[in-house]
């Protein structure tokens, strides 16, 4: 992380994870009354968002920590749980939604974790399952170089049966996961791209071979795993570019402990596009073959998308006729046709991730509750 100003909020300067992390910090520090007062010094900025990823806001979550995925009706949502431990990201991915946002989008760590937990125990002390996640509004594993958090997130998702955690990322920090009794209860899952898109549009992350050289480490200390192809972008060529991809997944990890893989073509609100023109002049992601969606949100024309689903899917099969695969905020046509059957014939999708995290996790389920395909 290239952060140059630390700031600190007055109400949680004596917390003791704020001097555990301006431990590991050698940059300058200032304790500030409220976060508005952040928000107006990066807004001067020429670029508000670049600005934005070189200052850490540390302060408290002042609303519920675990809160549902924000789905629309008119496509199948996974019934995920997003653990909100932060906001914003260092990396620079032309198409992130949080340019958008937040305004401005600023680095946030959240450091009340007392509150953090105790609405985590009161989850796992209850009779559903739960599929929870950090990467929603940040990266889950830019926080590790100065952070002990994952170390004890991971334990307590350990300790119990009812739920999983998914830390998602485009980084390879994950050398302080090594050595934690995860009981298989924590997958790590990285998000996939072709190698060319990572390198025209995901500016400052891993590279497509080094996220897979440390999802192999994660699996060789025994962590399920998951891969999520989202955004998939399309362009001339890029059939044989994502079939390179599933490739490479299938060259240097074993399907068996793959627990689910996504797919979800490039989507964005329209708000976004003329921050991408105006920060990334050169990218063409933005001028590809789109309509506006059900849920405002600009899509490639539905028969393209479906197009793009089916060879990727195929190639998947090829490799891997078992792995569980799923879309991400698709309706019931493109699952048919890309799938061959829709998600509520088989009692949803959220039911069946569950089966999955039954499945590949131990999660424990009710007796009757759930019966594995």
């Amino acid at each position: 992380m290239s952060i140059q100003k630390l700031y600190i909020d007055q109400q949680i300067a004596e917390y003791p994870e704020v001097s555990s992390i301006t431990r590991r910090f050698d940059i300058p520090a200032e304790i500030v009354a409220n976060g508005q007062e952040v928000y107006d010094r990066i807004s001067g900025a020429p670029d508000p968002i670049q600005k934005g990823k070189t200052v850490l806001f540390l302060t408290r979550n002042k609303g519920a920590f675990i809160k549902n995925c924000p789905g629309t009706r008119s496509y199948t949502c996974c019934g995920y749980e997003i653990l909100h431990i932060g906001t914003f990201c260092h990396m620079d991915c032309t198409y992130c939604i949080l340019q958008s946002y937040f305004h401005p989008p600023l680095m946030q760590y959240f450091v009340n974790h007392t509150d953090l937990f105790e609405e985590l125990d009161s989850i796992f002390a209850g009779n559903d399952i739960h599929r929870i996640g950090t990467g929603e509004f940040t990266d889950s594993l830019i926080w590790e170089l100065w952070t002990d958090f994952s170390r004890r997130l991971v334990a307590a998702f350990a300790g119990q049966k009812r739920a999983v955690l998914e830390l998602k990322t485009k980084t390879t920090a994950i050398d302080r996961l090594q050595h934690l009794p995860h009981n298989r209860k924590t997958i790590v899952a990285w998000s996939v791209n072709t190698p060319r898109i990572i390198a025209e549009e995901e500016r400052r992350t891993a590279s497509l071979s080094a996220r897979l050289k440390a999802a192999a480490k994660c699996e060789s200390w025994g962590y399920p795993l998951a891969f999520h192809f989202d955004p998939i972008v399309i362009y001339d060529g890029c059939e044989a570019d994502y079939e390179g991809v599933v490739k490479m997944i299938f060259s240097s990890v074993s399907p068996d402990n793959i627990v689910w893989i996504s797919l979800g073509t490039f989507r964005f609100m329209p708000s976004l596009k003329p921050l991408i023109q105006k920060r990334f002049p050169n990218s063409k992601i933005i001028y590809g073959e789109f309509i506006t969606g059900l849920d405002g949100k600009m899509r490639y024309f539905k028969p393209i998308r479906i197009e793009v689903y089916q060879k990727i899917i195929a190639s998947i099969r090829q490799h891997a006729p078992k792995v569980f695969i799923y879309f991400c905020m698709e309706d019931d046509e493109v699952w048919q046709k890309s799938m061959g059957f829709i998600a509520s014939e088989r009692r949803g999708l959220d039911r069946m991730l569950d089966e999955q995290a039954i499945r590949h996790c131990g999660v424990s389920q009710l007796k009757n509750e759930l019966s594995v395909y």
